[in-house]
């Protein structure tokens, strides 16, 4: 299977007939749409935990997408990659971090990254930034209250 052009892949790969799916740990956030989305496919209690070849490339790669940090990503083969959303969304999660999506070049420690999806750190604590590893939560970090008054 072939990268998506510009994107990076990254985290254990889980391949099957027509795609392979990637899980960075580091960046879950146990949201588990993958889980809800297609559970035959995603079980956190069964060796291994992703099982791509349970259902659809497609039907995967759909719940893939739902996927709001980036932590699961894929390659379909023969198909197309993994495209962004026409507009650059950031929707901050209360006490949590800032969820991305569209077409991002996040800077990093080690260079440029083009990522779809992204979960940023907000509280400035993530030892993996610019992504959120949930430091948030350790070290009790909330966020403010949206102010009413503001139009």
């Amino acid at each position: 299977m072939t990268q998506p052009q510009g994107t990076t892949t990254s985290g254990k790969a889980y391949t099957a007939p027509g795609i392979t799916v990637y899980y960075d740990a580091v960046r879950c956030r146990h949201v588990a749409n993958c889980v809800r989305g297609l559970p035959q496919v995603f079980d956190p209690q069964a060796r291994p935990w992703i099982q791509p070849a349970n259902a659809e490339a497609q039907a995967v790669a759909a719940v893939v997408r739902t996927c709001p940090t980036g932590a699961l990503h894929y390659v379909l083969e023969g198909g197309p990659a993994e495209t962004p959303d026409p507009t650059t969304t950031i929707s901050p999660l209360p006490n949590g971090p800032l969820i991305v999506r569209g077409d991002l070049t996040l800077m990093t420690a080690g260079g440029p990254i083009k990522e779809v999806r992204a979960a940023l750190c907000r509280c400035g604590a993530s030892t993996h930034k610019p992504y959120c590893d949930g430091t948030h939560e350790k070290i009790g970090w909330k966020s403010e209250a949206p102010d009413s008054s503001q139009g």
